[in-house]
């Protein structure tokens, strides 16, 4: 049962955890294994069968145990510091250094009472420094580690050349000190650096998610506005007329409350159509849709130019969703009497300006979502949005595309013995 829990509690984590606890667990365990092959292995052949060297080399194996359980208990602080998630605390580093140093004296010590054989002093010398070198190495930049193992090769050397080794001694020393420290060096900071791209990796797609569910959000904020706003505003608008003709006791007023019925179901269709992300605005019925409610709340409202037809997908949604804001625009702000909605498709760029002579003081919308969901619209099709006023007390909005960019196969071309270029035509107008 036990067995099947752990087996249960490791298939819980997901593959990244996964690895970061093998790679954790492989470098815990590197330093028992060199205590096991290298330190606890010389009592066979190699530690003399007499009391003081079985005393100094049972004294060094029991240190060697110690600096593993020091190295187990300091190595995921060690780790974190690395990662940047955790500092480590450095008075953690005194109780290691103190059984390092420890260890070296025993082995200068049972090297002085000539109590092991070459091989195997060697072997214990190369185990001395890898438990301590193991957490080290990840708190330390690369060059100062280096360094810092020169001087501890140098320190070894000098430190058995105290207890009369041999010159030959002394060089085998300084080299596997350099090797166990290297080795060290190769195995733990490539695998913690391996973690920490992964885990950046993580929690990059972590935030690509949030990112994508913030830009989701948006969409359907804008959605929901240009869905909901022109037909409010009609809703609104309709409501009062047909007040003021009850008020009147005129029949109407009834025609204008049932209209107001439709459109509040329409609205209530298009919201759904938007929560389940399947509306997509079309420019023909826009244009027809936006000339048919400004002319029901009095608005002379003309539509001229061309119809749409033949325009990628993209672009007549983009437009569509144009033509309805502007629709809004014009019933919410100011007081127009005529307003004039022209699609102009050339041979580099298709144009739709809506022209209204109810131009308030500042841009309808400048200060809402309307407009600025409107050039995001357009801005991913590299398109422009413009909204100002214009000459004779007009007020435009205009919304150009480049067709460049948008033409696809399933794009029907605007050709035509006279298709020129929207500056040429606009010269021969003037």
């Amino acid at each position: 049962m036990r067995i099947r829990g752990w087996r249960r509690g490791w298939q819980e984590h997901s593959k990244l955890e996964r690895i970061d606890l093998y790679s954790r667990l492989t470098v815990a365990s590197v330093p028992w294994l060199f205590t096991v092959s290298w330190q606890l292995a010389a009592f066979a052949s190699d530690i003399h069968r007499s009391r003081l060297p079985l005393v100094l080399g049972a004294a060094l194996l029991l240190v060697s145990v110690g600096q593993c359980l020091l190295n187990n208990r300091n190595i995921r602080r060690s780790y974190a510091h690395y990662l940047g998630t955790r500092v480590f605390p450095r008075q953690r580093l005194l109780a290691p250094l103190v059984l390092m140093l420890l260890g070296l004296g025993l082995l200068a010590a049972l090297a002085g009472v000539s109590g092991v054989e070459n091989d195997g002093l060697l072997l214990m010398v190369m185990n001395a420094p890898v438990a301590f070198t193991i957490t080290y190495v990840l708190l330390v930049p690369v060059r100062t580690f280096a360094i810092q193992s020169l001087v501890l090769a140098a320190g070894i050397a000098g430190l058995l050349g105290a207890a009369g080794e041999p010159g030959r001694m002394l060089v085998g020393a300084a080299v596997t000190t350099l090797f166990s420290c290297l080795v060290v060096a190769l195995c733990v900071r490539p695998s913690a650096w391996s973690l920490s791209v992964m885990w950046q990796a993580e929690g990059a797609r972590d935030i690509q998610a949030r990112l994508a569910v913030a830009e989701e959000r948006l969409r359907f904020g804008r959605d929901l506005h240009d869905v909901m706003g022109r037909n409010l505003a009609v809703i609104a608008l309709k409501s009062e007329l047909a007040v003021e003709l009850a008020q009147r006791g005129r029949p109407e007023a009834l025609d204008q409350m049932v209209e107001v019925q439709r459109i509040a179901r329409a609205s209530q269709q298009e919201v759904r159509d938007v929560v389940r992300g399947y509306r997509e605005a079309d420019l023909t019925t826009e244009l027809a849709g936006a000339q048919a409610v400004l002319r029901a709340a009095g608005i002379d409202c003309a539509v001229t130019g061309r119809d749409g037809t033949g325009l990628a997908g993209p672009v007549q949604s983009a437009l569509g969703w144009v033509v309805r804001e502007a629709a809004t625009n014009v019933l919410r702000h100011g007081d127009p009497r005529r307003c004039t909605i022209r699609l102009d498709v050339w041979a580099d760029e298709v144009v739709l300006d809506v022209e209204n002579d109810g131009a308030p003081a500042t841009a309808p919308g400048e200060s809402g979502s309307g407009l600025a969901g409107l050039r995001e619209r357009l801005g991913a099709l590299d398109g422009e949005l413009d909204a100002g006023p214009a000459e004779h007390g007009l007020f435009r909005l205009s919304a150009r595309i480049p067709l460049a960019r948008t033409e696809s196969a399933d794009t029907v071309p605007y050709a035509a013995a006279g298709d020129v270029s929207r500056t040429t035509l606009l010269e021969e107008r003037r």
